[in-house]
């Protein structure tokens, strides 16, 4: 359940990495899958096709270097031009976020399942969210023993964007706890579900 990256906004997560320090192909699509904002599901032959198309923009420049034992590491790093770019980008109007989300399309018409399907839906998405929070968490953790000693303005704004990803799962949680008690205090599913257990 992880915020998306699209396919246009790609190249500007991969400026912005390459802002932060130089990277193979490789390490750029383990630190976007790392990530708790930047989630790529598409496959790495995305990420080095967008690498060349930067290259060839002179957005992104690289050098090869040999290893011994594994085939030679290409290593991309970011160039003025790119730099530039990615200025330009960050200071564009931000986009409002995405309320349009296959669950709540699910859910639009989850009238139409019986008590215990409704109940099972809601039980599975409240554990999915449960879970990523988890996740999360443990990835703020390791995040602030990371950082820990650093108090550049990157430092402290990708520590507000933990928080904010952390907000969201808790809403997120906590506000279909809510809906289920409110199913429940309006009749809903547990009755059915006691006269089966019964």
């Amino acid at each position: 359940m992880p915020f998306g990256v699209s396919v246009m906004i790609l190249r500007y997560a991969l400026l912005g990495l390459l802002s932060d320090e130089p990277a193979s192909g490789y390490d750029l699509k383990k630190k976007i899958t790392d990530s708790s904002i930047l989630y790529w599901s598409g496959n790495n032959q995305q990420v080095y096709r967008t690498l060349i198309q930067l290259e060839q923009e002179g957005l992104v420049s690289h050098q090869v270097f040999a290893q011994e034992h594994l085939p030679a590491k290409k290593v991309y790093s970011l160039t003025e031009q790119g730099l530039t770019e990615l200025k330009v980008w960050i200071r564009s109007t931000p986009e409002l976020p995405a309320t349009r989300t296959p669950f709540l399309i699910q859910l639009t018409w989850a009238g139409l399942l019986n008590d215990e399907e409704l109940y099972r839906l809601l039980e599975k998405y409240e554990g999915e969210v449960r879970e990523e929070l988890a996740m999360q968490q443990e990835k703020a953790r390791r995040l602030g023993l990371a950082s820990q000693g650093t108090s550049s303005r990157s430092a402290f704004l990708r520590g507000k964007i933990t928080e904010n990803v952390l907000s969201f799962y808790g809403n997120e949680l906590n506000w279909i706890r809510r809906l289920r008690r409110d199913i429940d205090a309006a009749g809903g599913y547990q009755d059915e579900l006691r006269s089966q257990a019964s």
